[in-house]
């Protein structure tokens, strides 16, 4: 799907503020609310935008402990990289999971109490998972900048 400026402006405004109204969304934008409503359709239907997310704050819901963990496989087999997948999927400390290029093979964002519940995460569920041959894990010492807008020029 093809956007024009006015769907871009949309696009900026509600990654800042998901949970604008209609009219409000409208006038900052310089529509009425009716065609406002129906360019946000148009563009969640045709999946550019995919969902709406609250944003929470790491250290009060107590899970400020951020681990990137890049996995080697041992074996590139359908099969193997399909279990992996599915069990990435299933693992709720898991928040963003990367196929990548390099010496390995996928990245993860992991979120956690703290070191000893990665600990835990990692014996019992990544280490469990026979198709890895190889764990690294990258400690978030501080967070410099978090941002998940995604600029639309």
């Amino acid at each position: 799907m093809k956007f024009d400026e006015i769907d871009k402006k949309i696009l900026n405004i509600l990654q800042e503020n998901g949970r604008i109204t209609n009219a409000d969304l409208a006038s900052k934008v310089g529509l009425s609310p009716p065609p406002m409503l129906e360019r946000v359709k148009k563009l969640e239907k045709s999946g550019i935008i995919t969902k709406y997310v609250a944003l929470l704050d790491p250290k009060k819901i107590d899970k400020s402990t951020i681990i990137f963990v890049s996995l080697t496989l041992a074996r590139h087999r359908l099969k193997s990289l399909d279990q992996v997948k599915e069990e990435f999927a299933n693992f709720a400390e898991v928040l963003e999971c990367y196929s990548i290029t390099g010496e390995e093979d996928y990245l993860l964002k992991v979120m956690v109490k703290d070191v000893e519940e990665y600990e835990d995460f990692m014996l019992h569920k990544l280490a469990k998972i026979p198709a890895i041959s190889r764990i690294k894990s990258f400690v978030v010492l501080s967070t410099l900048k978090y941002e998940t807008k995604a600029e639309i020029e």
